[in-house]
């Protein structure tokens, strides 16, 4: 990914640990991202920003809704 933010809202892939995140901002020239799921935000350098394709975005929501469903049962 080149040196440009991606775009507010957008997904990106951290390359060093494989990391989904939605882009939050801009701070200091490292991009901040949230998981899909929420949490606490991390910085990224934009040279190890990847692009996030839109079956990795999916997979990770269904993985999410996945978890909160069987949250639900388990708490009946």
């Amino acid at each position: 990914m080149s040196d440009d933010a991606p775009a507010v809202g957008s997904y990106a892939l951290d390359v060093r640990d494989g990391r989904l995140g939605e882009v939050m901002g801009r701070v200091g020239g490292r991009v901040q991202l949230r998981p899909l799921g929420g949490g606490r935000e991390w910085d990224v350098p934009p040279e190890h920003l990847g692009e996030a394709v839109p079956a990795e975005v999916l997979r990770e929501r269904v993985r999410l809704l996945n978890r909160d469903a069987r949250r639900r049962v388990e708490l009946g």
